[in-house]
This record gives structure tokens, sequence and C-alpha cells, in this order.
């Protein structure tokens, strides 16, 4: 997983899209206490800036440290480089535990293992994805598929999991049920070929054919999507579990 995002770590910080703040309004509504949290497979930083928001003090890990130094600097984050299944976190110190796109690719036994070591009695531990069900602005939307299909063999085999709107992630939690949550951006043409050179699935297409699938595309995208700053909207649900440990 480390070197799947490493490459393109500047582009991942730049150009994934935010989570919307009811989501992390409902993660605070759950939470007992709002003294540490621990934002798993951060990334960029990306939910951890939010959750500095709500918690005193937010610990920010990932196994990439090309990640880590891409990623936004608070305050109240403390960031660092470590594996998912094994952390310095003390035992019984944390009150809620995010995976924000990435439980796909953790080690769920140990990482479990992990998180009932480092979580307070009745913590919370909360994962969630998008990237399936897709909605795109009409216009580009038969190019965006196109573009999908085209990468689809590349992805990494626990892409399944986000196929399967991680219903199929084993969850041995006391599950919290929560509502729907949607992300959504209006994005120009830069930022919507950033978010696709950012996909792993693109990274491993040049490796291994030595060619840049974006530019098999760039005259049909440039046609239909008009002028570079116009700006087209997207959206995908967002597919959350949450549990009590």
């Amino acid at each position: 997983m480390n070197n799947l995002f490493s490459k393109q770590s500047a582009e991942y910080a730049k150009y994934r899209p935010h989570y919307p703040k009811a989501l992390f309004e409902f993660l605070a509504s759950v939470t007992a206490q709002r003294e540490r949290a621990w934002d798993c497979a951060t990334g960029n930083g990306q939910a951890a800036l939010d959750l500095a928001e709500i918690f005193k003090e937010v610990l920010a890990t990932d196994a990439s440290e090309a990640q880590i130094k891409n990623a936004v600097p608070h305050p109240k984050i403390r960031y660092s480089v470590a594996s998912a299944e094994k952390t310095s976190i003390e035992s019984g110190s944390i009150d809620l535990v995010t995976v924000a796109q990435a439980i796909h690719w953790l080690d769920h036994e140990p990482f479990y293992r992990e998180v009932r070591r480092i979580l307070k009695p009745q913590g919370v531990l909360a994962f969630w994805c998008y990237g399936h069900d897709r909605k795109v602005d009409s216009t580009i939307g038969p190019l965006y598929q196109k573009y999908a299909d085209l990468v689809n063999p590349f992805w990494a085999p626990q892409i399944h999991y986000i196929w399967e709107e991680l219903k199929t992630v084993p969850f041995p939690f006391e599950e919290i049920s929560a509502p729907p949550f949607a992300l959504e951006c209006d994005w120009d043409l830069e930022a919507f070929t950033g978010y696709l050179w950012s996909w792993s699935a693109t990274q491993k297409y040049i490796e291994e054919k030595g060619v840049n699938p974006l530019e098999e595309l760039q005259g049909e995208l440039k046609d239909v999507w008009g002028a570079s700053e116009t700006k087209h909207k997207m959206s995908w649900p967002i597919y959350l579990r949450a549990g009590r440990v």
C-alpha cells in the first residue's frame, strides 16, 4: 500500500475532495469524550484537519513518509509515520479512531487488535469510503466512465471492498446506525484530471504500460469539458461504518 500512494502524494494532497462537515458532527455526537482521536492511514491529513476542529488532540499516522511530508500542519495534529497494525499510541488513550478511504488497504485482524488496545472503554471506530456510485455532470459522465473502464484492471485486489460499499469488511464490533452522507464538489479541468492522476490504478497503469492513460483521452476530454476553468459538479455517496468497541 505504501508504494501505491508515495509517488503521487503531492497530487493526492492537492486534488482529493473534502469530506462534509456533517460527517464529523455525527462522529462527535456518538463519541463520549472529545479529548483524543487517532486518524489512521491519514494520507495528507484530510480527515485529521476536520477532527482537529472537534478534538483537543489528533494523532495522525500513515505508513507512507511521503504522504506525511505533504500533510497540512495544524497545532492540534501530531503526524507520524506508522503502520495501522502497530503504533506507539498509549493503551486506553483514544476516544475515536477513524480510517478515511483506506480500510480496504489494512490488515483487518491485527488492526482491530490495535484499535481495541488504544481505545478507551466505549470508544468508537469509524471508517468510510467513496468512489463506487459516483454522480457526474452529464456532460462529462460518459468520458469519466470511459476512463474508469480503461484503468479498472489496474486496481489492487482490495478495491473490491469499496465496490461492495464496505459491507463485506469484517466488523466485529457493536455497530452504530448512521445517517446518509455525500461528498460534493465543483471542479475545473485541472482539479478533475489531478484527481484521476492520484488514483493508484492510474499509477499502476503507467508502471506497467509506460504511458499515461490520461494522455490517451486528453484531446477528447478538452473537447467535452469546454474552457479549462469551467466547473462541473461531482458527487459521491459516502459509505460509513461505525461501531463501539
